[in-house]
């Protein structure tokens, strides 16, 4: 199984996200759950790193666990706004992920202050 913590701020903003496990729906190379949760979770961890005033932390150092966070480096509406963005865009698709493969994927959300 894959569990997930999403950790968001109080604004709805992302704040740090851990992945670790494999789904387990089908063999290493042809998971398809692994492979959309992985792809949700690079695709928003690529997004913010390339995102001007935002300083992004990432581990991926080992197979099966993905670890990344991030900040504005000086809050402002638009980083603001593609936190926020971010934390809503991967909480819909881990939802929609979790709840169609119950059995693989384990979401927990932790809203912050």
């Amino acid at each position: 199984m894959t569990s997930v913590l999403l950790i968001r701020g109080g604004n709805g903003a992302f704040r740090s996200c851990r992945a670790e496990g494999h789904a387990g729906f089908a063999e290493a190379g042809a998971d398809i759950v692994c492979s959309a949760v992985t792809v949700l979770l690079r695709t928003t961890m690529q997004t913010l790193a390339d995102s001007a005033g935002i300083r992004l932390e990432a581990d991926t150092s080992a197979r099966g666990t993905l670890f990344f966070s991030a900040c504005a480096e000086k809050p402002s509406p638009e980083t603001d706004a593609r936190l926020v963005y971010a934390g809503d865009f991967l909480e819909h698709g881990l939802v929609s992920i979790a709840e169609e493969y119950p059995g693989n994927v384990e979401l927990r959300i932790q809203n912050g202050k």
